[in-house]
């Protein structure tokens, strides 16, 4: 798939198209257009057969969603937790979440074949069973999402706040989202009869939209410390504006942006899970997931009271030897940005206990 709004159905692709103004790229909008139109009658069948074969919402196991601020730490737990006995979000439902469960069956071993070898933000591999955060794929069935404003940079602050903070948004489309979101959830998890484990920041922001509609669910909220998370949200927003921008961009602040979303999305966060304790909420530091994994997830497991620990404990093991050389992405300091970062973000900075880390080696 040349871009991820390939995946997408008619309207979405209608409206955020409506809503963009001027510039787009129409040598690569065109093909995203093809494909939409092209896999509509398989869209309209998996519609009408996936409501009558997908379990019901209430009947579903209790999910456990992992949050954090982007580069925080999400994927690494995701990985690990994902080999425990949970379901979660595979590849090819991200990139066909209209049609995951027919033409995705179909197209699976190509569209496996045609995985980039990593993720675009960092070299973190990507393979067929690698487990995917839903964002892309509810960005594909709504016009609520953030990565529209990374598409479509033109009206970036529009569509990132709509997509994050549901600022402007109509109540109809908010209700759309919810029901797309749980529609492709219980498509995952007819797929994989398991209790779900989702990874996503965007959730961060609002944990109780999460809650109402998973009454049951369990949160994991893992911290990093800011300086680092700002060096590599800069990576994170540059590396995908390049990939999947289909306007110019280079108006877009992005230093700003990391700081304001930062802000609000950890006031919004803090405000809706006061008074949130074990077994709703646990929350974990990076740096104690990294230097001791398997205590902290034991950690979580009590905490949650999540059955099965022990059962997943030599593959969480495996696992980590397998990632023991991995390198992670190191970036120059800014004096003048690490300034900024400790004065807007100063009050997470301190409620953790984090400085100023060491800057790269040269």
């Amino acid at each position: 798939m040349a871009h991820p709004l390939q995946g997408a159905d008619p309207r979405t692709l209608w409206r955020v198209l409506s809503e963009a103004g001027a510039g787009v790229d129409l040598k690569r909008l065109v093909p995203i257009a093809l494909a939409v139109l092209g896999r509509l009658p398989f869209t309209l069948v998996e519609h009408w057969w996936a409501e009558r074969v997908i379990p019901r919402l209430e009947d579903l196991p209790p999910p456990v969603f992992i949050l954090g601020h982007w580069r925080s730490g999400t994927t690494h737990l995701y990985n690990l937790m994902s080999l425990g006995d949970f379901a979660y979000v595979p590849p090819v439902a991200v990139g066909l979440p209209w049609d995951m469960l027919l033409l995705g069956r179909l197209l699976r071993p190509i569209l496996e074949r045609a995985l980039p070898p990593h993720r675009w933000i960092d070299a973190i591999p990507v393979t067929p069973t690698s487990p995917q955060e839903d964002e892309i794929a509810l960005a594909n069935m709504s016009v609520l999402s953030f990565y529209h404003g990374i598409y479509f940079p033109a009206r970036f602050e529009h569509f990132v706040d709509r997509g994050l903070f549901h600022d402007g948004a109509e109540a109809a489309d908010v209700a759309h989202w919810e029901r797309a979101f749980t529609v492709f959830l219980r498509k995952i998890a007819h797929l994989q009869p398991r209790p779900l484990l989702v990874k996503n920041p965007v959730y961060t922001a609002r944990p109780a939209q999460i809650l109402r509609l998973f009454p049951g669910a369990r949160f994991i909220h893992i911290h990093r410390n800011p300086f680092e998370v700002f060096l590599s949200m800069r990576n994170f927003w540059r590396r995908l504006f390049e990939v999947m921008a289909l306007q110019p961009w280079g108006h877009v602040d992005v230093d700003a942006t990391i700081l304001r979303i930062y802000r609000r999305m950890m006031t919004a966060f803090d405000a809706e899970t006061a008074g949130w304790a074990p077994p709703r909420l646990v929350e974990v530091a990076y740096a104690d997931l990294d230097h001791d994994p398997m205590g902290t997830l034991a950690h979580i497991y009590h905490a949650l009271e999540l059955p099965g620990f022990d059962a997943a404990a030599p593959r969480f093991r495996a696992y980590l030897a397998s990632v023991k050389s991995f390198e992670k992405n190191r970036f120059a300091q800014d004096p003048e940005a690490m300034r900024k970062v400790a004065e807007a973000l100063a009050p997470w900075i301190e409620r953790w206990g984090y400085r100023l880390p060491a800057p790269a080696a040269a």
